[in-house]
């Protein structure tokens, strides 16, 4: 790798020992992926992954409390992932134990930490750091150094900016240092289709369960998705958004999908069109029959596999404040049709702090909670974590959810219906 005279200058210790050793680990990762140069992360923010205070995570703690001591702040404020504690979730006083006692003890520790090391606000944790509550959302062509997976395909993809798939801790690296390693998704090639995908389907597919189909045939590669312009239209409005938020972060942790192109819906798809297409990409078609082939090849974990659901999250990735207002127009029709006044599932409804702020604000909340929804700024992920969560039968509409826990998945119409007391869930 070729260094400029101020990234050599930073590895040589001209800025302190601890700051030479954050540049030597980022071109130790560049050097990994044969990357010819460093180039500056221009982004006006970063985003950390790692948002909970595990026990086991001694060695983050350590990390970080060196980097605060030798005085090394990150060269941008930050949001981090979601909180994984949320005393509104409904949890059994022995699943708070194993929370509080056991798994999340350095969570205050370690959120003081954060803040001192920039974090961009006191509220600033949630996966979809993007939304405009938030106020991290990159502009076109930014370089970043992110590594939440399901917000780096979102900025990829839906705004254009430029991330490779990092892993945690790297993120943070690289905003401190100001350089990431220049390859794969920052580079024009590394950004070419190498998948054509054709959706052919005769209804506007589930986001998460198309995501789903296309990262697991995929894989890494970056899919050039034709068709589905024809049911969520040309324009990148908040009801597009939200469809590809869920929609990459099924690509994203069914497969490893950094980056996607919509034809004429994204920015580089609405530039460059098919130019982005490499000569042999394969192609992979997607009906009904293959969506419906997919959801019935995702295996049931649950220890009795009829049981009635327990617990319901929808939200992950967080929600957006148009599908908090729709879930709620929704859930109020499917109950007064199913002759019910209250969810009969216990639910929950996971978004940044922000979107929740905006949500109180409106009329719908109060709906909402009328209904016995909650709604919470936690992962629903690190609430799966817990090891007394295994037997317990709950179900999400998210992929990600399904795919890292024994969360049950179901489409959004599904979960409407089994939350609402007009179907049982269970056995399919």
């Amino acid at each position: 790798m070729i260094l400029n005279e101020e990234q050599q200058a930073i590895l040589n210790g001209s800025k302190g020992e601890t700051l030479a050793k954050v540049m030597k680990t980022i071109v130790m990762y560049g050097d990994a992926f044969e990357a010819e140069k460093l180039v500056p992360v221009t982004s006006n923010y970063n985003h950390l992954v790692t948002s909970f205070g595990l026990k086991v995570m001694t060695p983050v703690y350590d990390l970080m409390q060196q980097l605060l001591d030798a005085g090394v702040c990150s060269e941008q404020k930050f949001s981090v992932d979601p909180r994984p504690l949320d005393d509104n979730v409904p949890a059994n006083l022995l699943q708070k134990l194993v929370f509080n006692k056991f798994m999340y003890t350095k969570q205050d520790d370690y959120e003081e930490q954060l803040k001192k090391l920039g974090l961009l606000a006191d509220d600033a944790f949630t996966c979809t750091c993007y939304m405009d509550e938030v106020g991290n959302k990159p502009k076109k062509g930014d370089v970043l150094s992110w590594a939440e997976s399901s917000a780096v395909v979102y900025a990829n993809s839906v705004l254009g900016a430029r991330c490779n798939r990092n892993s945690g801790i790297l993120d943070i690296m690289g905003s401190i240092v100001g350089y990431v390693p220049y390859f794969g998704l920052l580079t024009d090639e590394g950004r070419k289709a190498n998948w054509v995908v054709r959706v052919e389907t005769s209804k506007k597919p589930e986001a998460q369960l198309l995501g789903s189909a296309i990262g697991m045939k995929v894989m890494e590669d970056v899919p050039y998705v034709i068709g589905l312009d024809k049911w969520i239209g040309t324009e990148l409005d908040d009801a597009a958004c939200a469809y590809l938020k869920d929609f990459g972060a099924a690509t994203a942790s069914n497969g490893a999908v950094g980056l996607y192109h919509i034809d004429k819906l994204t920015p580089e798809a609405v530039e460059l069109a098919e130019k982005l297409i490499l000569e042999g990409a394969q192609e992979y078609v997607i009906d009904d029959a293959e969506l419906e082939r997919v959801q019935k090849s995702y295996p049931v974990v649950w220890k009795k596999p009829n049981a009635k659901p327990k617990l319901c999250f929808v939200g992950c990735p967080h929600l957006s404040l148009d599908q908090l207002k729709e879930w709620t127009i929704a859930i109020e029709q499917a109950l007064k049709a199913n002759g019910q006044k209250k969810i009969t599932v216990p639910t929950v409804f996971t978004a940044a702090p922000g979107v929740l702020k905006a949500f109180d604000k409106t009329m719908y909340a109060r709906r909402l909670q009328k209904t016995g929804v909650i709604t919470s700024y936690i992962c629903p992920l690190m609430y799966m974590n817990n090891p007394l969560c295994k037997s317990m039968p709950v179900i999400t509409s998210s992929n990600k959810l399904r795919t890292y826990t024994s969360a049950r998945y179901y489409r959004d119409d599904e979960i409407l219906q089994i939350i609402t007391g007009g179907a049982e869930g269970g056995a399919k």
